[in-house]
């Protein structure tokens, strides 16, 4: 409890002498922060405190830059969490391919013994557009894709859940498919007031940016298809130089992201 107040504090103090240093800035950043957290549902004192004063300060941070992904991306709305008949033609072709290339690699069977000592594990395909060649062969995920921007593969071993926590950034929305058959409804994703089971739907669409928190209180490992696809845009270009310029200036520290995950490496 002190060690909270303390860091409030803190932070505080921080926020503070920034808005003396540079008040048009803070007061843009601050504006552009409110209208990103409230689109959190239910919007609750806790959701406000992680973000402005917990693991959501980065993507407060980024807030602006999100914002104007939200303007790039008209007249197509974000909707949060999504079905995938909400995307484009296009979008759910590529996902489809996805889905089928999960099985057809037996990705399972490949990934199992690498994984089988580690809490979480993500294995990377693709990132951020860029292939990311890998011992573990799966070729159909190094194909040329139109929207899909990264391809990987989260596992959650038996008994295992994230914190509640907000992704960075909104130029792609993410795509979850639960690939290996869960057999009760003690794995599951909650995104706001929406709580997706594996066993029920394997397939789960949605904004990282949102608050959300991953279980696995199952006595069987969890593996999940872990993509970013370009959010739909009536010109996807802007996005798409977004999503390039992004892979640019974070290649080789995309890991600052998966601290608390063992990163399988080629």
């Amino acid at each position: 409890m002190r060690k909270s107040v303390r860091s409030h504090v803190l932070a505080g103090a921080i926020y503070i002498a920034l808005f003396a240093l540079a008040p048009r800035a803070m007061a843009a950043l601050l504006v552009c922060g409110a209208y990103d957290v409230s689109r959190n549902r239910p919007l609750t004192l806790f959701v406000v405190d992680r973000y402005f004063f917990g693991n959501g300060i980065l993507t407060w941070a980024l807030s602006p830059f999100n914002t104007l992904t939200d303007i790039l991306a008209l007249p197509y709305r974000n909707k949060g969490v999504y079905q995938l008949e909400d995307l484009p033609a296009g979008h759910q072709a590529e996902i489809q391919r996805l889905l089928d290339a999960a099985h057809h690699e037996d990705l399972v069977a490949k990934l199992e013994a690498r994984t089988s000592e580690a809490r979480r594990s993500m294995v990377f395909f693709k990132w951020y557009g860029r292939n990311i060649d890998h011992s573990v062969e799966a070729p159909s995920f190094h194909e040329p894709y139109r929207y899909v921007k990264t391809i990987g593969v989260s596992v959650f071993n038996k008994r295992q859940s994230t914190s509640k926590h907000f992704g960075p950034f909104r130029a792609t929305i993410r795509v979850l498919y639960n690939i290996n058959q869960m057999t009760d409804d003690s794995a599951y994703i909650v995104v706001g007031g929406v709580t997706n089971y594996w066993r029920r739907q394997p397939l789960f669409i949605f904004d990282d940016t949102l608050q959300h928190q991953s279980f696995n209180e199952t006595d069987q490992a969890r593996y999940c298809l872990f993509v970013d696809i370009l959010r739909p845009a009536l010109i996807p270009q802007p996005l798409s130089g977004i999503v390039n310029s992004v892979r640019f200036f974070l290649r080789g520290v995309n890991y600052i992201f998966y601290r608390n995950w063992e990163v399988v490496k080629g």
